[in-house]
């Protein structure tokens, strides 16, 4: 099989000499013959935690020259979690498009997909499972651990956690702006077992990685090591014609669904390996989650559901130590990257911490997967993470206090004359894929300031947008379909009895009239309408989170064919 970049480079029309002369600049007559290698990097200094990917890459393109490619650094759209607004998940469509095209339109026989920050790798994986050519992931990897005070700090948890005890008046505001300059203590991504953290995990798992790379922390020179080795592998996954299509099964993700489970990882990865199934044409559903997943063991003691964090989840042992405690779980016929199948790198990975990485008969939790509920609030499914939740919320009877947008949300929440109390249901709608537009990250609703300072820690939320993999609470989310789209959502009233059963994968409203009502008019009004620009495209064009939240036009395979242009 020839190479793909033959089609710019070989042969003596004018269309192949332009190809050769604008990319030669010093590049030897054989270089035109060997494997072109894009290395899609989403460094950026507006992406912090992606911001060392470029010496990331230098290490990748020293792996493909020795492996005798020729390595092509292209920058992609990068997606800042904590900078962007209104959310970075607004343009993960985008990013995966603009990188699918950009893969499909350039002269390219593979492609390393160098990610970090929480939508960067979802994006690049979905641009090439669409585009279909040999690819492999390089994760950016997790901060080391930053301490204040003499507690480690877990990025993105330890500021919910502190920010609450400001409101709630047990830390100054002082001792809070101290600890900023602490969170961060190095390059890399959150330090949590946030969406970052698990979508790196998830994508091994899934068999994107080289086995036992995923979690290594930014700063250490493994990651440089590996590096190198992935820009190896990316020449012979080229010379075997090794593409998406052609390893990457519902087995694969099967795999992916134990993995989340085992690492109490985040809710954001759903949506994430729905989208990317979709792209590849497996039939993946929020059931195969619930079935495959919720019987399996949480075993890692990470924040937010845990104590330690990544730095020590990666010297326990890591994932392959995770995966091998439940490798009666995972389906063995599963391949990775490397064309092994997966559980043949699970013989040599013990647990090194037993604190960190409980063994299958101590568990953290029996049962600790996602639980997919269903009801008359959310007919296509919402989720909930009980491994984050508080056990005598699973199951709860309350009465609805309703917020028809986030800022209704903030404008009312410490109102001290609000008709709340510590069972009650705190609802926010208008915040998934179409209504906010993006479905951003509030699911995890600040607690009214005046139940914090009686000592309340937990409530239950249910809301249609996401919350932070490094949130916790007892917060049922992607709740669809959405408000926007027309969900049960929009029909809910404050003082309506909610019922939430997580054992028995429930979640409804007890009211007679419930599903017969009329949306409600302020919350109709609070649902974006852009007029122009992405935002436009997107929410004319958006699925619902319970297929992944893709652009319905999006969805599947176009492949590397692209029309031959004419100089």
């Amino acid at each position: 099989m020839g190479l793909r970049s033959e089609h710019w480079y070989a042969g003596d029309d004018r269309n192949a000499y332009i190809h050769r002369a604008w990319m030669r600049r010093g590049t030897p007559d054989d270089a035109f013959t060997r494997p072109q290698i894009a290395i899609a990097n989403t460094a950026s200094d507006l992406t912090p935690c992606n911001a060392h990917l470029n010496e990331v890459a230098a290490s990748v393109s020293n792996g493909v020259y020795e492996a005798g490619g020729v390595p092509l650094n292209l920058p992609v759209v990068s997606l800042g979690e904590t900078n962007v607004r209104p959310t970075a998940m607004l343009w993960r469509n985008m990013a995966a498009m603009a990188a699918e095209e950009m893969l499909r339109a350039n002269p390219v026989d593979g492609v390393v997909l160098l990610g970090g920050c929480d939508k960067t790798i979802p994006a690049l994986l979905m641009a090439a499972a669409s585009v279909d050519i040999p690819a492999v992931v390089v994760p950016g990897g997790p901060m080391l651990t930053g301490t204040f005070r003499g507690v480690p700090l877990g990025c993105g948890t330890d500021v919910w956690r502190l920010s609450e005890e400001v409101r709630a008046g047990t830390l100054s505001q002082d001792a809070f702006a101290k600890s900023e300059s602490a969170m961060i203590r190095s390059r890399g991504h959150c330090n949590t077992m946030g969406t970052a953290s698990t979508m790196a995990l998830v994508a091994e798992a899934l068999g994107t990685i080289i086995p036992g790379v995923a979690g290594t922390p930014a700063p250490d020179s493994r990651l440089l090591e590996a590096s190198h080795g992935t820009g190896k592998l990316i020449v012979e996954l080229i010379e075997k014609d090794r593409r998406p299509s052609t390893f990457l099964t519902k087995a694969n993700f099967h795999n992916a669904i134990v993995a989340l489970a085992a690492i109490g990882g985040s809710t954001n990865a759903v949506v994430h390996l729905l989208a990317i199934a979709g792209r590849l044409g497996v039939d993946l559903t929020l059931d195969d989650f619930d079935r495959i997943g919720s019987g399996v063991p949480l075993l890692v003691d990470l924040q937010p559901a845990g104590r330690f964090l990544m730095e020590d989840f990666h010297r326990a042992g890591g994932l392959l130590a995770v995966l091998r405690e439940v490798r009666d779980l995972l389906d063995p016929e599963a391949l990775s990257v490397t064309g092994n199948p997966l559980v043949d790198h699970l013989d040599d990975a013990p647990i090194w911490d037993p604190e960190v990485i409980r063994s299958r008969t101590e568990p953290i939790i029996a049962e600790g997967g996602i639980a997919v509920l269903r009801g008359n609030l959310a007919p296509r499914g919402a989720l909930i993470k009980p491994a984050a939740a508080s056990p005598n919320l699973l199951q709860h009877r309350g009465k609805a206090v309703v917020f028809d947008s986030i800022e209704d949300f903030h404008a009312r929440i410490d109102d001290p004359d609000l008709d709340v109390d510590a069972d009650s249901v705190l609802v926010l709608r208008g915040c998934g894929p179409r209504g906010y537009p993006g479905m951003p990250e509030v699911s995890n609703m600040p607690l009214p300031k005046k139940l914090l300072e009686q000592g309340v820690r937990d409530m239950v939320r249910i809301c249609d947008g996401r919350m932070s993999g490094t949130a916790y609470g007892t917060v049922v989310l992607h709740v669809a379909p959405e408000a926007a789209a027309g969900g049960p959502l929009g029909l809910v009233r404050t003082g309506d009895v909610i019922v939430l059963d997580v054992e028995n994968r429930r979640i409804d409203v007890e009211a007679p009239d419930f599903l017969s009502r009329a949306p409600s008019e302020a919350m109709s009004k609070a649902f974006a309408t852009p007029s122009r620009g992405w935002e436009r495209l997107y929410i004319d064009h958006v699925l619902g989170a319970d297929t992944g939240a893709d652009l319905d036009f999006l969805v599947g395979s176009s492949g590397s064919e692209v029309t031959r242009e004419s100089h």
